[in-house]
């Protein structure tokens, strides 16, 4: 039986992909310190007898090289995102130092690593779609959204020079916009996250800016399908990769979208415009959509829920969530 060991467990495509694999036959050793992700991720599968789950932080390098004992591919999700209400070290800290644990027991064990990148590499770069050669441009270095960006950027860099020295194989993915089941419930998990509870709370739907910088969206079932994909197929070794649905919506649209199937489409949605200003010096990104001809091409990848059956899944799953931990919750209209 083939054993992988994924960082971010209890995180939300860790969550998912954990399930996925284990439905494959594989065994799944998981790391998470549950700094951000939730047991109740892991409920599924938490007693499966072939899961075996390891409450750590992925900068213990020790601990690392015991958890990837035995395994054959390494799938790093665990990371800190961007830190729009906080400062920029402990991003840069953990998602640096988290990935060259994973690298050196990567190196150690002889095993091939996937991990996590993030469309956010593109930052400024105006022309979309973006490929996996387009340029990556960042903005100055006092505005701390962009710490993420670099720290991921440093990552992939990283994962390229142990291969060239070491000779394992790499794989970094650069994800668009994942939601679906297990995602966070604030912003750490994204705009639909927060414009979910806000619908069902019938609650003003907080977004930022004007609303039209464009994003796209990918159910978790496709991202894990990337992800399997990149494990298995040797094809995918020593590449990068865009893993995203690549339809193209405004921040506005979704904010409507969503408050439609939660509320109805006769009610009018309840919007409230924020100002970039709240949050300091801070600079967005106007367009954000994948060009996937790569991934396509070398690991069979294509995006198969489409965002609007999508998100009625992920309402449904949100509602249920919710009531999970005592929180009053209507049922949606058309979800």
């Amino acid at each position: 039986m083939l054993r992988i060991l994924v960082s971010g467990v209890a995180g939300f495509i860790g969550s998912n992909l954990t399930q996925a694999l284990l439905e494959k036959g594989y065994a799944v050793v998981g790391v998470d310190n549950l700094s951000q992700g939730d047991l109740l991720n892991m409920a599924a599968f938490r007693e499966h007898p072939h899961f075996t789950f390891v409450q750590e932080d992925i900068r213990n390098e020790a601990a690392m090289l015991q958890c990837a004992e035995g395994c054959t591919a390494l799938v790093h999700l665990a990371a800190y995102k961007i830190p729009r209400y906080s400062d920029a070290l402990d991003t840069l800290h953990i998602n640096t130092i988290g990935t060259e644990s994973f690298l050196k027991a990567a190196v150690e064990h002889k095993a091939k690593m996937v991990a996590a990148s993030t469309s956010d590499v593109y930052g400024k770069n105006p022309q979309v779609p973006f490929d996996e050669n387009s340029n990556l441009v960042v903005g100055n270095p006092d505005v701390r959204r962009w710490a993420y960006a670099i720290s991921k950027m440093y990552e992939e860099q990283l994962m390229f020079a142990y291969h060239e020295r070491y000779g394992i194989d790499i794989v970094p993915l650069r994800f668009f916009g994942g939601y679906g089941p297990n995602q966070n419930l604030t912003w750490w998990g994204g705009p639909q996250s927060v414009f979910i509870n806000m619908a069902l709370d019938n609650e003003e739907i907080p977004v930022h800016g004007d609303g039209q910088q464009t994003r796209s969206f990918t159910y978790v079932s496709d991202h894990v399908n990337g992800i399997i994909r990149a494990v298995e197929r040797p094809e995918a070794n020593n590449k990068v990769f865009n893993i995203g649905a690549n339809r193209e919506i405004t921040i506005e649209g979704l904010a409507r979208l969503i408050w439609g199937l939660v509320r109805g489409p006769e009610e009018t949605a309840r919007i409230r415009f924020i100002p970039y200003e709240t949050f300091g010096k801070y600079e967005d990104v106007q367009r954000r959509i994948p060009d996937i001809a790569r991934a396509r091409e070398l690991l069979g990848f294509e995006p198969r829920v489409e965002l609007e059956e999508g998100l009625r899944r992920t309402i449904r799953w949100q509602v249920e969530r919710r009531r999970q931990l005592g929180i009053s919750t209507p049922d949606p209209v058309n979800a």
